[in-house]
């Protein structure tokens, strides 16, 4: 029987001198074991980004949270100063000695539009509002108005009340009424109640408030 020889070098000469690789049924098969750990890394690392980006978006978040209680809390603030500035103001301008201050309000369940009122005192003009669909409404409810405060000297004074309205049914109206009250060395609170002509309350009635 004739013996084989085998090739136990993969490398062959080629014409010229040169080597080339034989292929080998041999080979050892290629490892994945860098490659899967080259993916478990990539995933850890985006895994982690996405952990530093969620974070971030809460951190700003709240900054902005904070920021907007900050807001909030300077305004409260400076409605607060606005008002006690407003308080100063009106001392200042109208000192208790001679201040003077008259309130509108409707008479309880009177249903009358409230166009207009108009107030003299002593014969000066005072003060003239027309009111909105919003203050008739407040007005309907049990509010108060303050439509006048001024300064006037001790003693007693004319008080002249002009108010336009419409009736429940439509019907325009015009009222006029005359009063006087005495100023004392001290504030004085004139409460002016306005009733639709002929209901059961008086059209204007005047009370110290």
């Amino acid at each position: 029987m004739p013996r084989r020889n085998w090739i136990t070098n993969t490398r062959a000469i080629e014409p010229r001198g040169r080597f080339m690789h034989l292929p080998s049924d041999s080979q050892a098969p290629v490892r994945c074991e860098p490659t899967l750990a080259a993916r478990v890394f990539i995933f850890a690392l985006l895994l982690c980004l996405g952990s530093v980006h969620g974070w971030a978006q809460q951190n700003d978040q709240q900054q902005m949270r904070d920021l907007d209680e900050q807001v909030q809390k300077i305004k409260s603030d400076v409605l607060s100063i606005a008002a006690e500035l407003s308080q100063l103001e009106e001392k200042l301008l109208y000192p208790s000695g001679t201040q003077v201050a008259i309130f509108v309000a409707l008479a309880k369940g009177d249903q009358m539009r409230l166009d207009a009122a108009r107030l003299q005192i002593d014969g000066q003009l005072v003060a003239h509002h027309i009111y909105s669909f919003k203050e008739l409404e407040a007005l309907r409810k049990g509010g108060v108005q303050r439509i006048y405060v001024g300064n006037v000297a001790s003693g007693d004074h004319k008080l002249e009340v002009l108010v336009d309205g419409k009736l429940e049914g439509g019907a325009d109206f015009t009222r006029t009424e005359r009063f006087t009250f005495r100023k004392e060395a001290k504030p004085k609170l004139v409460g002016l109640t306005l009733a639709a002509p002929g209901s059961s309350n008086t059209p204007i009635t005047l009370g110290e408030w």
